[in-house]
């Protein structure tokens, strides 16, 4: 079984954050999220792989390349960016009829029994239940919970069951003529060619999809959700960190997770914080919030915060979101 992962997104709701990094590779709780994708899926039983990669997409390559170098992988990019629908048409030439695909989303953190997903008989849709349906694609559903209907981002939804973006494909002859029949007939929503429209398609000619509802969900697409799931990861995985907590005349707070060499000096850090490697904390108070690699805060105190690498930030008490190479100095 293969899965196809689109990470080619500009992610321009997280900039400046991501004029420099692209989304999938912020570090949530000390790894880039698309880590935790690839080893869930992994784990699940995934063994092949398909990128599609566009904006930055080489620092994407990059990780994947270092990280997981035996990992069978293959890359599709995408240019123009036209679409979820027309990066997975893009990838059709690797797609064997007779062999089901999994499709994740790579800027989207899941909990749910991922293997049972994989390895279920029916395709499947991943849904979860949200306030806001008009953000995202939403599904009505039947008795027996198999998808009557998929509308991408509707003005009035008919229900309040989000898409969450994962997939299970088990007809993937008929998905591939889907994804050629809305991009040669140029079926767009939204102005774009739509992975909900292909799949809607597939309905339309007998296809049955189960919608599976996923126990958590966080689109990592907003600050604020991005924050959410560090936090929640910290808890998860932060026991398992290896850090010092002896820092110079310093109180940290779990959960955190503190990179390779890290400094922190006179300061306060926590709860829910990560810190990248390399990166000097001095005289600062921190909590919830996410600093790169190579960062430096002097006499901050910040929260809900977001810092790319090579950050400087001194004197200053605030909640920002600042991208790479910058240097902030709001000090008397």
């Amino acid at each position: 079984m293969k899965a196809i992962i689109p990470v080619a997104g500009a992610g321009t709701k997280l900039r400046p954050l991501t004029y420099t990094q692209p989304k999938p590779l912020v570090p949530l709780a000390g790894k880039p999220m698309i880590g935790y994708i690839v080893d869930a899926l992994k784990e699940a039983g995934i063994k092949k792989f398909v990128f599609i990669v566009g904006y930055l997409g080489e620092k994407i390559k990059h990780y994947l390349d270092t990280q997981y170098p035996t990992t069978q992988k293959e890359f599709v990019y995408q240019e123009p960016r036209e679409g979820t629908g027309h990066a997975i048409w893009q990838t059709s030439r690797m797609l064997l009829d007779h062999e089901p695909i999994i499709i994740h989303f790579g800027d989207t953190i899941l909990e749910l029994d991922l293997e049972r997903f994989v390895h279920a008989e029916e395709s499947s849709i991943g849904i979860h239940r949200t306030e806001t349906p008009g953000d995202f694609g939403v599904v009505t559903i039947d008795d027996e919970n198999h998808v009557e209907l998929m509308v991408e981002k509707p003005i009035i939804p008919k229900s309040n069951m989000a898409m969450v973006g994962l997939y299970k494909i088990n007809d993937v002859k008929l998905f591939k003529k889907s994804l050629d029949f809305i991009v040669k007939e140029d079926v767009r929503t939204h102005g774009e060619l739509q992975l909900t429209d292909a799949l809607m398609h597939m309905i339309e000619q007998g296809t049955n999809f189960k919608a599976v509802e996923v126990d958590h969900w966080w689109d990592c697409g907003h600050k604020d959700k991005l924050l959410l799931a560090n936090a929640v990861l910290l808890e998860k995985y932060s026991k398992e960190k290896n850090f010092n907590p002896q820092h110079s005349n310093s109180i940290i707070i779990p959960p955190v997770s503190l990179g390779k060499n890290c400094k922190i000096t006179d300061s306060i850090i926590g709860p829910n914080v990560s810190i990248g490697d390399e990166s000097r904390i001095h005289r600062s108070v921190l909590w919830n919030s996410i600093v790169g690699n190579f960062s430096e805060l002097n006499e901050a105190v910040m929260k809900d915060s977001i810092l790319g690498n090579d950050v400087v930030v001194r004197g200053i008490s605030q909640s920002l979101n600042i991208g790479d190479n910058a240097d902030i100095d709001l000090g008397v």
